[in-house]
């Protein structure tokens, strides 16, 4: 027995293990199945290279044993196996990678064919999480000899010669007193491998024990008859050694396109994503060339429940080389597409690659950005089918907007998809293009309104205008978010977007003398307005883009701090409040008949009443409610007394 010093601290890497690189102990089972299938990798395509390894008989499989009574968990496969001088090298030197020797021994197509995964180094000693002791028994293929690696983890291994009928490696576990219950559980252990290797490309079986009842013989049967219940002969248990396997051995997303029919691209949704209904669509593709991966992503039919929560669950799991990544990743696709499902499987990122250098890796930003391409051309197809694209839009039109405003590399590509209603229809929602291309000739904006209700949108005063002169707005009622991504937009092909209730009312012929003359007429009125409600408004002004109604309110476009608000509101800072800009209708009788009045009080509450009911029109707060009652009772009580 050969006694031997790891060459690097295993204390320090099973700290960093435990706490940064493996969030749960059970991932020891996915490095060394995956390691399992690496080494029946590496065997498979010696045996297309050397002769004296052909056997047309072998197949790959990895076998699972589990053994309540002793403890212990148990790993083999039947690969290429281990000497004695690689099992120092590869498990004795943590971070030394024999897999990564291997692919760069191997040249030309060969390297990328071989399909292998896995790194046999760091990922090993995550079994030390759950095992007081370890011993890697391992036999190379066309090698006679074994050989025997024994650990406690604490910074020595033993290396000892041994016998081993077959090629391959068996890892046996034996578990720590707190880990005996989970890792000795055939469903425990079924669960992990569903799990993580599922898609491993050879068979894992699972070989435990079973109670099985022995039942009764005909002729013990018939003697139990004449006997007393006490005397009576009893069935027998005894335990029986069961194998099953218990992963599909395939990966659904590896499969050609032209092989897989729908069903069963809806079947892999359903168990991808534990929802009941069928997706809305998916899109599949495999990339080759300076980086080889595949991806399948799906749209679901209904919104993620946790979808505005901050705490959401991803959809998307990532792989390497079929063996399970991640699948709590954000990062893996922008936050506005955190309602799409699916797999990410890249060929070229590292199997134990940690979430840090995810976020950094040249071959996951490229990943990232081609997957954001195709989810957001199979929403583009989508958008022409009518009633489907209207189901879309009523789960993910918020998300759209978010990207419009997140993504300034896709923000053309997805301002396309986004639908908004508007005084043109209030059933049919309406894409920028298609208002551009109903509107009058000369017109070169697209006009908006924001607020918390649609309903009092499509009721505001400062619709009178557009309404009379044919002019189509955006009724935009999802205010927190319109608010900011909206104004950040700027413009739509040429089209500068604009907020009514921040520009000038729309021309119409006007007959300047006459204008001029009403502007001089209610000066006065205007300015005794003014000195009433002080600091509550910027400015009171007349206007002529009141119809019915006596007065509304609008933001100063030249405000700095209302150009910013949306920007500091995506910043989570507070919004200073600046005071708006009221403006009246000469036209109205109210404001004819108070333009005409001697009566200080009257002029006092309805001056305060013409500020807070457009307040109210437009869904903003009034500044005192019981004041706003008082003076309604107050205009009440002298039409009464009249």
């Amino acid at each position: 027995m050969a006694k031997h010093q790891f060459q690097t601290e295993v204390g320090q890497l099973l700290h960093l293990m435990t706490h940064s690189l493996y969030s749960h102990k059970e991932i020891f089972i996915r490095e060394l199945v995956s390691n399992a299938s690496d080494a029946i990798d590496k065997l498979n395509y010696l045996r297309l290279t050397q002769e004296k390894l052909k056997d047309d008989k072998w197949t790959g499989t990895i076998n699972i044993k589990i053994d309540e009574k002793d403890s212990s968990i148990t790993i083999a496969d039947n690969g290429i196996g281990m000497d004695e001088a690689e099992l120092i090298s590869s498990i004795g030197t943590i971070a030394k990678s024999g897999t990564k020797s291997f692919v760069e021994a191997m040249s030309g197509d060969a390297k990328k064919d071989s399909n292998l995964i896995g790194q046999f180094g760091v990922g090993f000693y995550s079994v030390f999480m759950v095992a007081s002791k370890v011993d890697v028994i391992s036999k190379k293929a066309g090698q006679k000899k074994a050989y025997k690696w024994s650990s406690d983890g604490s910074g020595e291994f033993d290396i000892t010669s041994c016998t081993k009928d077959s090629e391959g490696t068996v890892v046996y576990i034996k578990l720590k007193d707190e880990e005996k219950s989970d890792y000795t559980s055939k469903y425990k252990v079924q669960e992990v491998v569903k799990k993580y290797s599922n898609h491993i490309a050879y068979p894992i079986y699972l070989n435990y024990q079973e109670e099985v009842t022995q039942e009764l013989s005909e002729k013990e049967k018939k003697a139990n008859e004449t006997k007393d219940e006490k005397d009576k002969i009893k069935p027998t248990t005894k335990l029986k050694q069961k194998r099953e396997q218990i992963n599909e051995a395939k990966a659904l997303w590896t499969q050609p396109k032209a092989k897989l029919k729908k069903q069963e691209y809806q079947d892999f949704y359903k168990t991808l994503s534990h929802d009941s209904d069928e997706p809305m669509a998916y899109v599949h593709t495999k990339a080759e060339g300076v980086n080889n991966y595949t991806t399948l992503f799906y749209i679901p039919k209904k919104a993620p429940m946790d979808m505005y929560r901050v705490d959401y669950k991803p959809g998307v799991k990532l792989y390497v080389k079929r063996v399970f990544i991640t699948d709590d990743e954000k990062e893996l696709l922008p936050t506005y597409l955190r309602f799409v499902k699916g797999v990410i499987d890249s060929d070229d990122l590292p199997l134990n690659v940690s979430r840090e250098l995810l976020q950094e890796n040249k071959i996951m930003v490229n990943i990232k950005q081609s997957s954001i391409k195709k989810v957001l051309n199979e929403i583009k197809k989508l958008s022409k089918k009518d009633d489907i694209y209207k189901e879309f839009i009523s789960q993910y039109n918020r998300p759209l907007k978010e990207g419009a405003y997140q993504d300034y590399t896709n923000k053309d590509m997805i301002v396309e998809l986004i639908r908004y209603k508007s005084t043109n229809d209030d059933k049919i929602l309406t894409s920028l293009e298609d208002y551009k291309s109903r509107a009058n000739t000369d017109q070169k904006a697209i006009y908006y309104l924001i607020g918390d209700s649609e309903n009092m949108l499509r009721n505001s005063p400062l619709l009178e205008s557009y309404t009379k002169n044919k002019i189509e707005v955006l009724i935009l009622d999802d205010k927190e978010i319109d608010e900011v991504v909206t104004p950040s937009l700027g413009s739509y092909k040429e089209w500068e977007l604009k907020d009514i209730s921040a520009v000038d009312a729309p021309e119409t012929k006007k007959d300047e003398k006459k204008q001029e003359k009403t502007k001089k007429e209610f000066e006065p009125l205007t300015k005794k307005i003014k000195d009433i409600l002080g600091d509550e408004v910027k400015e009171v002004q007349i206007t002529d883009r009141l119809d019915s109604s006596p007065s509304c309110v609008v933001k100063d476009p030249n405000d700095p701090m209302a150009q910013m608000a949306g920007m500091m509101k995506a910043m989570g800072q507070e919004v200073p409040v600046s005071p708006p800009i009221l403006q009246i209708n000469p036209n109205h009788k109210i404001l004819k008949s108070l333009n005409e009045s001697k009566d200080k009080k009257l002029i006092e509450d309805i001056s305060h009443l013409l500020l807070d009911q457009a307040k109210l029109s437009e869904g903003l707060d009034i500044k005192d409610t019981v004041s706003y009652i008082n003076r309604i009772n107050s205009m009440l009580s002298r039409v009464i007394d009249k």
